[in-house]
């Protein structure tokens, strides 16, 4: 039992580290209410060609996420200890 408890706790540090990366990729969304007043114009393109990237990272964020909780919830509980 001793040898899954510590492939869970590093896989825990693996998805840590992962979902730190992942979320520093995320852009950030400062074309908010200056966009707006200063009429800036993108294409069609270049709108969804950002978008679907970072729909992307947002789905693979929430997956690690929620692995990331599945597993400190496993590793607190006394299911492995």
């Amino acid at each position: 039992m001793e040898a899954v408890r510590t492939a869970v706790t590093i896989a825990f540090i693996v998805i840590s580290i992962v979902l730190i990366i992942v979320v520093l990729m995320q852009e950030g969304k400062e074309n908010g209410l200056s966009g707006a007043l200063t009429g800036s114009s993108d294409s069609y393109w270049a709108k969804n060609k950002g978008r679907s990237k970072d729909s992307v990272i947002k789905k693979v964020t929430v997956c690690l996420a929620v692995l990331f909780f599945v597993l400190a919830i496993l590793i607190r509980s006394k299911w492995l200890a």
